[in-house]
């Protein structure tokens, strides 16, 4: 096992990011939930206060969180602000995106249910796009949607092809570039809730991202949001388009088009206090920097794979640095599930049983602490099982 992860100076932007997580030891289960940070919880305070004592002048300050939330999003995925609007949920904005898709959409049923259920629902409800299912022997593993599977399942009927940037089950890091190099002027629709902000992604190779604040970027539930390029906008229908997705402020008597940005796409005025929170992690994101962020999530991520291997526990998920975020998935052999999921819970451990494995998630925070209370979790574990 490789010694303990350095930990960065005081001149480090990496130090100042990792002082935010307040979370106790033992947590490892980003990839279900994110604790809110440091900023985030003092963001929430300074526009909960706002909103219940309401002084003259607070709701400029409100409503400004919108803004910030868009500026953030816009420096960390590369899309314009202007191409960026709120959503309640990742679930929300691929909706929007389902409905209003025409033609035929190659995705792989074994995404997370967001997508597959979203394109299944806007074919059988309004018809206009038909989803196609890529194979089970199609990838290099469930839930490895590679360009070479896409490219498999490509044919002129495809009109859109959906992935995410980060597969929960395995981690596996979807290579959106090699993607748009093979599905050419079709339309590549990300799902991004899973490593966005912490995984250094070419989103200028997507058309439409979705993803929310409440994993990686610990800003809490609420925080979804969706970006859309302009070759998309023009694509797609806003089919679910309320009073907010006019062009007029408040259309009064009258019931005018959808508007032509992507503001169409939504049905109300988004949650000020959950843009306040999303705004605030975005921005400590950016100041950081995103592949810093990544760096040092890769490092520990090599730290629980080693003490995984150190121990014989069969890790399954990629253990390429590129094709990995921060999610680290082990397999424990038969008999051995139970009582690796009891040590980890006597010990303190917090992370995703599933399906017979088990899912770690790291992040730039994790301590030293953290993991040795995982490595004695699991030693415990590999002692009493059968």
């Amino acid at each position: 096992m490789t010694g303990e992860i350095p930990r960065a100076t005081a001149a480090d932007p990496a130090d100042t990011f990792a002082a935010g997580f307040t979370e106790d030891p033992g947590y490892l289960d980003y990839a279900k939930v994110g604790p809110l940070s440091a900023a985030v919880q003092a963001e929430a305070i300074a526009a909960n206060e706002a909103l219940a004592r309401f002084r003259h002048g607070a709701f400029t300050g409100l409503a400004a969180a919108g803004e910030r939330a868009r500026a953030g999003l816009a420096a960390v995925s590369g899309f314009r602000p202007d191409q960026i609007v709120s959503q309640p949920s990742t679930s929300h904005g691929l909706m929007h995106v389902m409905l209003g898709l025409s033609g035929t959409l190659l995705v792989s049923p074994a995404e997370f249910p967001s997508l597959p259920v979203a394109a299944q629902r806007a074919a059988d409800a309004i018809g206009s796009m038909t989803p196609r299912w890529l194979g089970a022997g199609s990838s290099d593993g469930p839930g490895h949607v590679t360009p070479a599977a896409v490219e498999a399942g490509l044919d002129d009927e495809v009109t859109a092809v959906a992935v995410s940037l980060v597969d929960s089950r395995t981690g596996y890091v979807a290579d959106l570039e090699a993607i748009r190099s093979v599905i050419g002027d079709r339309l590549l629709i990300v799902d991004a809730i899973q490593g966005f902000g912490v995984v250094d992604a070419r989103f200028d190779a997507a058309d439409v991202i979705a993803g929310g604040g409440q994993k990686w970027l610990r800003a809490g539930w609420g925080t979804g949001f969706l970006a859309m390029g302009d070759r998309a906008r023009e694509v797609l229908s806003p089919v679910l388009s309320g009073f907010t997705g006019t062009a007029e402020i408040e259309p009064w008597d009258e019931v005018p088009a959808p508007a032509g940005g992507v503001s169409a796409f939504t049905l109300s005025n988004p949650d000020l206090v959950a843009c306040a929170r999303l705004a605030a992690s975005l921005e400590e994101i950016a100041e950081t920097g995103v592949s810093l962020l990544a760096s040092a999530i890769a490092e520990r991520v090599a730290q629980v794979i080693d003490i995984a291997d150190e121990l014989a526990m069969p890790v399954v998920s990629p253990r390429t640095e590129h094709e990995r975020a921060g999610i680290v998935v082990l397999e424990p052999g038969p008999g051995q599930l139970g009582a690796v999921g009891a040590s980890l819970h006597n010990h303190g451990v917090t992370a995703t049983t599933r399906q017979g494995r088990v899912r770690l998630s790291v992040h730039a925070g994790t301590t030293a602490e953290t993991l040795g209370m995982l490595r004695d979790a699991l030693i415990s574990a590999t002692t009493l099982a059968p």
